[in-house]
């Protein structure tokens, strides 16, 4: 029951906190651009876009430090076992991205908020680009604790203490799963980020208001959501062989594919009974899945039944196969989400050219601010997919999930504190979803006032007022 609760408390609090982090990476990269465009052509505008857009990055990013904070508190709370086990090895990385990355990002992107009218115009630029490589730096270091669960290397079991113990820092920082991983998270932060910016810009051009920036920023988020999906298809490409190669079984149980097979086709969908275990129907695309898992359309798959009976004479007596419909139904809502998100970026980008003799249907722009959700859902449940796959094991190979539970926590512990942190959350995206839609809804700032001759007033700038 310990378990149980444990997993659910911490799946509830990671995929909250993970709506904000894709979105803050993605935004800040995004607004730095704004900015340098402003910085190189002096055009107003731009600066309009960096000062609104800006306005809702801060707002998600201070979300995001709120709920992140929680996280690694978990690790002491409900899984002090897995904690004592792993402290050699994830100490390194988590304390580089906190004294380094997240010490990078919050130092200048303070300097970037009080800084409007006080420093160089190009010394400012520069400290939005700082905190957004600090954002970058901080999930890299992040995603290379966890893909050490996933996929690892540069460690010993010490014999006498039974806890890992780290041997090559570099092999953790070098591990092909972070690489992976670093490059297809940092593609789908740019695809929430540009889809965030399209959906919003698209609103307010559904309802003609504040074109002469929106028009730019619709533009911008359409070009950079479809290279951003494409993007993820190539990165997630990568993953699946790795995934492959390292975790034969999560693959397998992302087609739910119980027989060994070459060549191996991919399910677009699929009825089967409840627990996964027969197929019903299924609607499949030949060797698409071979491709995708060896990067030959001949390839072999190993499938469930052989991948369980090599574990259990690797590991012993066991179930080492994760939820199965879990993993299958989250495994084609991650990609059919991102696909989805890069379609409408195409139909926007051939509706708003230069050559469009009509302008742009309002059933578009609808369509735009209901792509909003696609890119978090992808995340999210791509997230569920990554950890709910690796089950039942915690390090993969080394140290199962309930091995790791806090032993000395009891279940009404547990359960108070899952209750707590869930209504907190709850609270937390109230307040967030009404401040993003208040500050969205307000638009950019307005233009600087001029005087009759076209120079600026002696008023004050609104523009140059801090957030």
């Amino acid at each position: 029951m310990n378990l149980d609760l444990a997993r659910w408390q911490f799946a509830i609090t990671t995929v909250y906190h993970f709506l904000f982090v894709p979105l803050t990476i993605g935004l800040s990269a995004l607004v730095a651009g704004m900015q340098t465009a402003w910085v190189r052509t002096d055009d107003e505008r731009y600066l309009r876009m960096t000062k609104f857009w800006g306005k809702l990055f801060l707002i998600n990013f201070a979300m995001g430090v709120v709920t992140g904070i929680v996280q690694k508190f978990q690790f002491g709370m409900n899984w002090s076992d897995y904690s004592r086990f792993v402290g050699d090895i994830f100490g390194a990385p988590l304390a580089i991205e906190g004294l380094l990355a997240f010490f990078l990002e919050s130092t200048f992107l303070g300097l970037w908020i009080f800084g409007w009218d006080r420093l160089p115009k190009r010394v400012h630029l520069a400290c939005i680009w700082l905190a957004s490589i600090g954002t970058m730096l901080s999930a890299y270091f992040i995603l290379a604790a966890n893909s050490w669960m996933q996929h690892p290397v540069g460690y010993t079991i010490n014999p006498d203490t039974g806890r890992a113990e780290l041997t090559d820092f570099a092999a953790v920082l070098t591990n092909s799963t972070a690489i992976g991983a670093f490059l297809h998270t940092i593609t789908a932060a740019f695809l929430t980020g540009a889809v965030f910016v399209m959906a919003i810009s698209a609103w307010h051009l559904a309802k003609g208001r504040h074109t002469d920036v929106m028009r730019p920023s619709l533009r911008l988020a359409l070009v950079t959501t479809l290279i951003a999906s494409l993007g993820t298809v190539v990165t997630g490409d990568l993953q699946a062989k790795l995934m492959t190669e390292q975790q034969p079984m999560k693959m397998a149980a992302a087609e739910a594919l119980y027989d060994t097979v070459a060549p191996a086709s991919f399910s677009l969908f699929t009825v089967g009974t409840l627990d996964g275990s027969q197929e019903l129907f299924s609607i499949r695309v030949p060797r698409v899945l071979s491709f995708m898992a060896t990067g030959s359309f001949d390839g072999e798959v190993e499938g469930i039944n052989d991948l369980q009976a090599a574990a259990e004479q690797t590991y012993g007596p066991g179930d080492y196969r994760p939820n199965i419909p879990v993993t299958y139904w989250t495994f084609r809502l991650m990609i059919g989400f991102g696909v989805l998100a890069g379609l409408v970026a195409a139909v926007g980008l051939w509706l708003t050219r230069k050559r469009a003799r009509r302008p742009v249907p309002r059933w578009y722009y609808l369509a735009a601010l209901v792509t909003l959700v696609t890119p978090f859902a992808a995340n999210s449940v791509g997230w569920i997919f990554t950890e709910m796959g690796r089950q039942p094991w915690l390090v993969f190979g080394v140290l199962p999930t309930a091995a790791g539970v806090s032993p000395e926590v009891g279940t009404a512990t547990v359960l108070t504190s899952l209750i707590v942190f869930t209504l907190l959350y709850g609270v937390l995206a109230v307040v967030d979803g009404v401040l993003m839609v208040r500050y969205a809804k307000a638009g950019p700032p307005p233009e600087t006032p001029t005087d009759d001759s076209g120079e600026e007033s002696d008023q004050p700038r609104p523009l140059a007022v801090a957030y």
